[in-house]
């Protein structure tokens, strides 16, 4: 595939999968109110005529023939109006419009994949042209008039010129939008070509008002002789937008001449190249409003990755620049004309950061929205009355981080459908809650995280039951009464756990929280859950706001430097060796704030070499992560800096760094490697061993 192909095709992905989400969004709130406003009808109505035409050009079939269909059904609601269905007929075409929204979606999937697309989707079309039969009370006979020469209407009264002997009737295709221009391209296009014509309204060109009457009635074009108008014919059907045509003899035309305005002489085209003048009756219209210039652009992803690269790379260089040994050399004068040049590149450098950092950060809002339809459809197969509410959505987040968490978030909700929210209305009465059930999708943001959170005002957990369940699977490292209620509560993220009984199609709470987690914590985010019992459950997710820069705590151990991520850093301490006690089986073990953590020397860990092994020659770090903390020993702070984060050689990912607590590394200014430690994994791998 060429590139200029390829950028086609991205821009139809995109477009098309856009005007899906507008769709998705309108028929859920739509469909809590029962009803289509009139806008919304033209509004579907154009996005299915824009996905048709895009679909057609590009050769997708099954794409172009769903589309279509649903456009001539809209056609049909349009021009009858929603009011004219009835409540059941509304519910079937909700229905229908969002199998319909799926079936796009799947067929879109397989473009993007490079999947064949289905070859026969007509049982389909079927069961909308079904629909629309039903709600128009449709004759089997009744076909939609095509390009054909076909009368799109009868009735239609012809305009007065006597020295007409030919009119063609033309109707535009429904919705295109400035109908009296797209009509005067097509004057104009028989102009270029030498006919001999008129054409009605004659202020098609500079009257704005003309659009809606061309909307309504077509407009016309006036032939002297039979041989004009076969050229003129001839013409027409190469022109675009154009829904169909009739051609009439002007013989008998009689009182037709009171579809044109009095005083409303025709204009003339007497020959190819001319041009046409206003009217000296007509006074000249302005336009309204001015035109709006598009002021936004779609960007492949990939190229604000090289963006980043390349501003990571300027930042590299420019600390490495400005902390060079050499500068010390410099007169004092020189020097402190560099330093000053310094600072204002530091500056211009993170202006540039910013903005590149900024061209990559997203509403929330694409992920949330997504919900409504899920809870839609779940609502309806489960028979549960619950309520999405949505706080917060226009938060900003990483492109890259909104694409990995929208399957967790999407999990979690289903869990909360499934076997959060109680069985039935009179099982939530009895209880003393509202009948109608309610999970609350918010999302906030810190100075370098965004705060997810997912709550429902159903069963909510009792940690009693989950520690006999996790006791059952073989699943507790301690005695039951050690536990914390947040440990009790945190024994669902275990692999296996779960409290529902039986498997459905939306899972239970617990089946797959696992992966939740690792898919969280793949893009170094933490999850933390509290639940009251019989009362509520809120999941709360910590994501970064982007992957690229990290705000870091640089520390030593031997001559190794590693960056901690500032967030999960609760305090730095040093300590004294009768501070530090041992369990049973001799780990070292510090008391912070009336709880015990283990000691992770990471000297021991990463078998480095260094000087530093007494406890109080070195410094603790209190780190924390899924409720789960412990104290890393290092052998100094360097101090705190914002990093840019680079991932590791492509040769080592045989040796699965990940999972030794590893996700990435940075230059820093003096030239230099900084490890950067992923904690949760680090947690993980590092109380495995002790």
């Amino acid at each position: 595939m060429d590139k200029g192909m390829e950028g086609l095709l991205d821009t139809y992905l995109y477009e098309t999968n856009s005007l899906l989400d507008q769709l998705d969004d309108m028929l859920v709130a739509d469909e809590k109110t029962g009803d289509l406003s009139s806008d919304d009808v033209n509004e579907i109505f154009r996005i299915m005529h824009t996905i048709k035409g895009s679909s057609a050009m590009l050769e997708f079939g099954s794409l172009a023939t769903i589309s279509h269909h649903i456009e001539d059904m809209f056609f049909y609601i349009r021009d009858k109006g929603i009011e004219s269905l009835d409540a059941t007929q509304k519910k079937n075409l909700f229905n229908l419009l969002f199998r319909s929204e799926d079936l796009l979606r799947s067929e879109l999937s397989k473009v993007e994949s490079g999947a064949p697309l289905s070859d026969n989707v007509d049982f389909f079309s079927a069961e909308i042209d079904n629909l629309l039969k039903t709600i128009s009370h449709a004759t089997a006979d009744s076909e939609a008039n095509v390009l054909s020469g076909d009368p799109e209407t009868t009735g239609s009264a012809l305009p007065s010129d006597p020295r007409a002997a030919y009119f063609m009737h033309i109707f535009l295709d429904e919705g295109v939008g400035m109908e009296n221009l797209r009509a005067f391209m097509i004057v104009n296009a028989l102009k270029e070509c030498g006919v001999d014509f008129r054409y009605y309204p004659d202020d098609m060109e500079s009257n704005p008002d003309s659009c809606q009457r061309i909307v309504e009635n077509g407009f016309f074009l006036a032939f002297d002789s039979q041989d004009t108008a076969a050229s003129g014919e001839d013409i027409v059907k190469t022109q675009n937008n154009i829904r169909s045509y009739q051609l009439t003899e002007a013989s008998g035309q009689g009182s037709s001449a009171a579809t044109v305005s009095a005083g409303q002489e025709p204009a003339a085209s007497e020959s190819a190249g001319s041009v046409q003048g206003t009217p000296a009756s007509a006074a000249p219209v302005q336009q309204p409003y001015a035109p709006v210039k598009q002021n936004l652009i779609s960007v492949n992803l990939t190229k604000l990755d090289n963006l980043m690269n390349i501003v990571g790379e300027i930042v590299i260089t420019e600390s490495m620049v400005t902390s060079a040994p050499e500068l010390q050399l410099l007169p004092r004068d020189s020097f402190d004309k560099f330093m000053k040049s310094g600072r204002q590149l530091r500056k211009l450098t993170d202006d540039l950061q910013d903005i590149a950092m900024s061209l990559r950060m997203v509403p929330i809002s694409g992920v949330f929205q997504k919900m409504n339809r899920i809870v839609r459809d779940m609502r309806l197969k489960l028979g549960k009355d619950v309520r999405l509410t949505i706080v917060g959505e226009n938060t900003e987040v990483d492109k890259a981080i909104v694409d990995s968490i929208q399957d967790p978030i999407m999990h979690i909700v289903r869990n909360s459908m499934d076997h959060g929210i109680e069985e039935t209305a009179n099982e939530r009465i009895a209880a003393g809650k509202d009948p109608q059930g309610e999970i609350i999708l918010s999302a906030s943001h810190t100075s370098s995280e965004v705060v997810i959170s997912i709550a429902d005002d159903g069963y909510g957990m009792d940690p009693h039951k989950l520690l006999a369940k996790a006791r059952e699977k073989g699943l507790l490292t301690k005695p039951e009464s050690e536990y914390s209620r947040k440990e009790a509560l945190a024994l669902i993220l275990y692999p296996g756990f779960s409290t529902n009984q039986t498997v459905t199609e939306f899972s239970g709470r617990g089946v797959g929280m696992d992966v939740v987690k690792k898919n969280v914590e793949s893009v170094g985010g933490t999850i933390s859950l509290a639940s009251e019992d019989g009362k509520s459950t809120t999941i709360t997710l910590k994501i970064p706001l982007t992957l690229a820069i990290v705000d870091g705590m640089k520390v030593t151990v031997g001559k190794t430097i590693f960056t901690i991520p500032i967030s999960n850093i609760r305090q730095s301490f040093k300590v004294k060796a009768d501070q530090v006690i041992h369990d049973e089986y001799g780990n070292e073990i510090v008391q912070r704030m009336n709880s015990y953590y283990p000691i992770v020397r990471l000297h021991n860990f990463y078998n480095l070499d260094t000087e530093v092994t007494a406890i109080e020659d070195g410094i603790l770090l209190w780190v924390e992560t899924n409720e789960r903390s412990c104290c890393l020993f290092v052998d100094d702070l360097i101090g705190e800096q914002q990093v840019v984060v680079k991932p590791v050689p492509v040769f080592l990912n045989s040796f699965d760094l990940k999972s030794f607590g590893i996700i990435g590394c940075t230059i820093l200014g003096d030239g230099n490697i900084s490890i950067i430690l992923d904690i949760p994994s680090l947690h993980t791998a590092a109380l495995e061993n002790i």
